[in-house]
């Protein structure tokens, strides 16, 4: 096993710089995967190789930075991750043969592990099973090297497979414990190298503080630690002095050339040769062992780089405070019951009566603040106040919410979807709800843009739900993203929705599990037709099971049913269909629709914590008609 005392030999070392910039300076379109080169123009590869290693570099990274499963994919090319990574391998090292045998010289070949390009468990759709198993796969094709080929797996710079891993411009620590996890499965004998990228305040992409990255990183293992990639050398040198205080591990920088800027339709990074040399003295003095360069970084810069270190009379050893844990102050939510008037009916078991509403397209909204304060006369727990539907462009729920709320006295549950938010806002607007009074979150993952009246419309979807119920949840111990402390907890009620007859049961039975398992603390279904769909899925729940709150639609007209039927893919029985079909006007039909709803609901009374009525076309009579059966104020 090499250990990163071997290759330290107690100075730093300059590792090399981007590879992908200096292929594109070359020709290779952005669409093509850089990775593949290893196998199909490997004299490209070999040369940028080589002017690093002309250029002063010691540790010597392959050309296999997007060379996993997950990434291979986009291009028809997961099935080849070992072909590439060996050939990388292969390159990596002739180049470093070739440069021993011209200057008698030597070099350590690093296997460069770059992140999977999807998002994660909890916030994303990828297992962390998932995640390892790629990493591992990449990660086995490097500890092989080319030794099948040559019969040798000598240790050292002669060897045959890579000397070290580089996990590098990991976004997230969970990524990144995955990516080390799976080194130590594939690969136990390497030493690993992990780095994180951060923001333009030093901190993880995941909200992580730098010197929480370092202790963890050092709880689990990591042979040493570091950053590259983010906004350039200052910030990346701000993030090496918090991980200094807070790990003894070697650390290692290697920044982007600065922020790219757009000159005639191609990213230049604008740190000249001598700013990054500056940029290395200081890492150095600061106790980085291993300092490099990231994205814009050239052969030119690691020269420089490479004068500066050697110019240094005297190398600044700065000892550590040793690995500190990290604190996080949580403060878990009050209990259920003190939250909301909707939370305290769920904790006592009592029957909740929700009808949901509507937002306005424009910005008149005092039609359905006078719907909200009908409803909350009658005895109405909560108005649910829908989020864009069906990708419409409406009024904002969260202004809703407030406004009802403000007028009526009456609790509102905020339907929030994910789509068009991204991680940041989806955090922001929730502390921002939680200040202004906002006690009660339905946490969906929103329809496509393509279903509403802007089909072309961008969209963002950086979490679905369930990563939308574990950011809750974190809010409400006190925490936000990156396990950091907000103070006091944002203390919502958090809901989910469901919906029993999904045409994919398994899966919509397996998401809601997760969401249980996230934090959800309730459930609301979509309109129930069908009385025997709800009694299933409460059966097959019963292992995740929290306060069920029945969907109930009062149908307004045949047209109606045939569109929640054939558009939205509803199971409605033919009997409901032919009830609505035998109504001879348009007042009957409203009325049956009506018996109908009134009917579900005394028929899944005695299976659910609730029920949830619609208000279709802003008919907040119906809704009330509907009710009766069960508030107190129509009794």
């Amino acid at each position: 096993m090499t250990r990163f005392a071997e290759i330290f030999a107690d100075r730093p070392l300059l590792a090399d710089g981007a590879m992908g910039t200096l292929l594109s300076a070359r020709g290779v379109l952005s669409s093509r995967p850089f990775d593949e080169l290893n196998l199909s123009d490997p004299d490209r590869v070999l040369s940028v190789h080589e002017e690093y290693l002309q250029a002063g570099a010691e540790i010597l990274e392959t050309n296999t930075f997007g060379a996993n499963r997950f990434r291979l994919a986009r291009y028809g090319l997961a099935g080849m991750v070992t072909e590439i990574n060996r050939a990388g391998v292969r390159l990596a090292r002739q180049a470093v043969e070739r440069f021993r045998e011209k200057q008698a010289g030597a070099a350590w070949v690093a296997g460069s592990v770059g992140p999977l390009g999807v998002r994660l468990e909890p916030l994303g759709k990828t297992g962390l099973d998932e995640a390892r198993a790629a990493f591992a796969e990449q990660i086995a094709a490097f500890a092989a090297g080319d030794a099948d080929r040559t019969g040798q797996d000598r240790a050292g710079p002669d060897r045959a497979g890579v000397d070290l891993l580089i996990i590098e411009t990991m976004p997230a620590l969970n990524e990144a414990h995955q990516a080390l996890l799976a080194a130590r499965d594939a690969a136990p004998d390497l030493p690993v190298l992990v780095m994180v990228t951060v923001d333009d305040e030093s901190n993880c992409l995941d909200g992580s503080s730098a010197a929480q990255a370092a202790a963890l990183l050092t709880e689990w293992g990591a042979g040493a630690i570091g950053v590259n990639c983010s906004a350039g050398p200052t910030t990346v040198l701000t993030a090496i002095e918090a991980m200094r205080r807070a790990t003894t591990l070697p650390l290692a920088a290697m920044p982007n050339a600065g922020l790219p800027r757009a000159v005639e339709g191609r990213n230049v990074y604008l740190c000249s040769p001598e700013y990054m040399a500056t940029f290395a003295r200081k890492a150095v003095s600061a106790g980085v062992q291993i300092v490099g360069g990231c994205c814009g970084t050239t052969p030119n810069h690691i020269r420089a780089m490479r004068s500066a270190i050697r110019s240094m009379d005297e190398q600044a050893h700065v000892e550590g405070a040793g690995a500190a844990p990290v604190e996080s102050a949580e403060t878990p939510p009050v209990p259920l019951n003190a939250r909301s008037r909707i939370g305290a009916l769920l904790a006592e078991k009592k029957f909740v009566a929700l009808a949901e509403i509507l937002p306005p397209k424009g910005i008149n909204c005092s039609q359905e603040i006078e719907g909200a304060a009908l409803l909350a006369r009658l005895g109405v727990h909560g108005i649910n106040v829908y989020d864009a539907p069906q990708a419409s462009a409406r009024m904002g729920g969260l202004s809703l919410c407030i406004q009802i709320q403000q007028h009526t006295g009456i609790d509102t549950i905020l339907h929030y979807a994910c789509r068009d938010r991204t991680l940041l806002s989806i955090q922001s607007d929730l502390l921002g709800a939680s200040s202004i009074g906002l006690r009660n979150i339905l946490c969906v993952t929103g329809d496509p843009a393509s279903l509403g009246n802007y089909p072309d419309a961008t969209q963002v979807f950086d979490v679905d739900s369930i990563g939308l119920v574990n950011i809750v949840h974190r809010l409400n111990h006190g925490l936000d993203i990156g396990s950091n402390a907000i103070g006091a907890s944002t203390n919502f009620t958090i809901g989910v929705a469901a919906n029993p007859g999904a045409p994919d049961l398994e899966n919509e039975l397996k998401r809601f599990a997760y969401k249980v398992e996230a934090g959800a603390e309730y459930c609301i279904t979509r309109p129930v037709f069908d009385l025997h769909l709800l009694e299933d899925f409460l059966e097959r729940i019963r292992a995740h099971r929290v306060p069920v709150i029945a969907g109930i639609w009062p149908l307004a007209s045949l047209r109606n049913a045939e569109y929640m039927k054939n558009d939205l893919r509803f199971s409605m029985p033919e009997e409901i269909m032919l009830r609505m079909a035998q109504a001879g006007t348009p007042e009957a039909a409203r009325q049956e629709g009506i018996r109908i709803a009134q009917e579900m609901l005394a028929a899944v009374e005695p299976y659910v914590q609730g029920v949830q009525v619609s208000a279709p076309f802003g008919n907040y009579a119906a809704a009330a008609e509907v009710l009766a059966r069960v508030l107190p104020g129509t009794n």
